[in-house]
Order: structure tokens, then C-alpha cells, then sequence
């Protein structure tokens, strides 16, 4: 990417969440490198990575993905401002929501707390995708369940696949990026301490959660314009 901000291992700690910055692992070549761990202060592994109890709270949760598995192909689309997300029964030999890290069982209690109108207790979702080098991490963004765009029958959607002969279903979940180019410091910590709504939240998100007002951050793409010389080129020969 270019131009892309980036903050060096040693400061992430104390770092903000910036759109589209690369934040960098470190290098002793162990889970210890892990960025997001440092910014966040959750585990250092897997896809799902929650802070809190999936049974009593959760105080949020970051979804990490390479998007480079083929069979569970996660898709962030920029322009829409939506982000497609498998669950974690990625291999047969477990009921749906009988994971070891809990993701399906997290994702089916957040859309369902998202249908029955119930956002107050749902956690915010912090996106984050492999960088070029190690174990460095872009961040993607700020997101929520569900879409303006689509029905309580499609963002949340359990499906089957195949693999040795054995069939199991996985869940693809369908999350709206909110328009926050900055996710404060402030805010981390006060999510770190339980406060959900402190006077640091977005403001996207108290409006998400108090009125169900997605405000999605659509990105269009940026139209290549044709030099004088390139039109000119195309013009003779015609």
C-alpha cells in the first residue's frame, strides 16, 4: 500500500487504530511478535480473539483474517463498506457451535441478539487482516453485525461443505464497516474496563447501537483519468 502509515512494534501500546495502518509484529520469531495482542490486550492467536467470557460478557472482539484461505474465502469489500467472515468449524468432527476458541458460538449470539433488536449487549468487532512481512496486521476497521442491505435470513447463514468425505456446516457472517477513520486509545481502554459507551465511542457506534443507524464508511474507487497524451494517442488512432 502505498503511503500507508505505519506504527513500529515498540509503540503499540499506546498507539491509536488507525484506517488502513500496518502495524508491525516484532522479531524474535515467536507468538510473542503478534501485534494485535499488544494493541488490543486479547490472545495472540486464531481468528477470534475476545476479551471477556462468552458466557457471561464479552467486552469485544477482534476478527482477524489472512484472506488467503480458499475454502473459507473472507472478503473485506471497500467500496461497500461490508466484510464477510467465516466462523471457526472449519473441519468436520464438530457440531457448529462446539469450537475451541467459541467464534460460531459468538457470532450466532450476536446476529441473534441483532434480530431480536437486542444491540445494547453486543460488543464492537475490530477488523484485522495479514500484512506483507511476519507477523505485521493492517487494521481494516471498526464493524457491526449485519447489513442495511440485507435481510435477518442472509447475514448470518450456517453452510455445508465437504472435506475427506465428511460433511459439516460453518458459519459466513456478513459485518458493516463503520465510517471511523480513528479509533482512539481512550476508547480501547475504557472497553478494556467494561465501558462500552464512555463520552470516547464513536459516535457511528453509540448511533449503531442506540438507533440501529448504520453509517456504513463507503470507499469508491478512484477513476484512472487518461493523460493529454494517452487521449491524444487514442484520438489518432482511431
Amino acid at each position: 500500500m502505498p503511503n500507508t502509515k505505519i506504527i513500529e512494534f515498540a509503540n503499540l501500546e499506546k498507539s491509536d487504530l488507525f484506517l488502513d495502518a500496518l502495524y508491525k509484529g516484532g522479531t524474535k520469531g515467536n507468538v510473542s511478535d503478534d501485534p494485535i495482542s499488544k494493541l488490543m490486550g486479547c490472545g495472540n492467536q486464531a481468528g477470534f480473539r475476545y476479551v471477556g467470557s462468552v458466557k457471561k460478557k464479552i467486552k469485544f472482539c477482534v476478527l482477524y483474517s489472512s484472506l488467503s484461505n480458499i475454502d473459507w474465502p473472507d472478503k473485506l469489500d471497500p467500496e461497500m463498506g461490508i466484510f464477510t467472515y467465516y466462523g471457526d468449524n472449519q473441519n468436520p468432527g464438530h457440531e457448529l457451535h462446539d469450537t475451541a476458541r467459541k467464534g460460531n458460538l459468538i457470532l450466532k449470539n450476536t446476529f441473534d441478539a441483532l434480530h431480536n433488536k437486542n444491540r445494547s449487549i453486543i460488543t464492537p468487532f475490530f477488523i484485522f487482516t495479514k500484512g506483507p512481512l511476519g507477523r505485521d496486521v493492517y487494521f481494516r476497521g471498526l464493524a457491526v453485525p449485519g447489513s442495511p442491505s440485507m435481510s435477518n435470513l442472509d447475514d448470518l447463514i450456517a453452510v455445508w461443505k465437504t472435506k475427506d468425505g465428511h460433511r459439516f456446516q460453518n458459519y459466513r457472517a456478513e459485518f458493516s464497516v463503520l465510517n471511523e477513520p480513528v479509533i482512539t486509545r481512550s476508547w480501547i481502554n475504557d472497553l478494556l474496563s467494561g465501558d462500552l459507551y464512555s463520552p470516547n465511542a464513536p459516535r457511528s457506534w453509540v448511533e449503531w447501537s442506540n438507533k440501529g443507524k448504520y453509517d456504513l464508511l463507503l470507499a469508491p474507487k478512484v477513476k484512472a483519468h487518461r493523460t493529454r497524451k494517452n487521449r491524444f494517442h487514442t484520438i489518432r488512432s482511431a
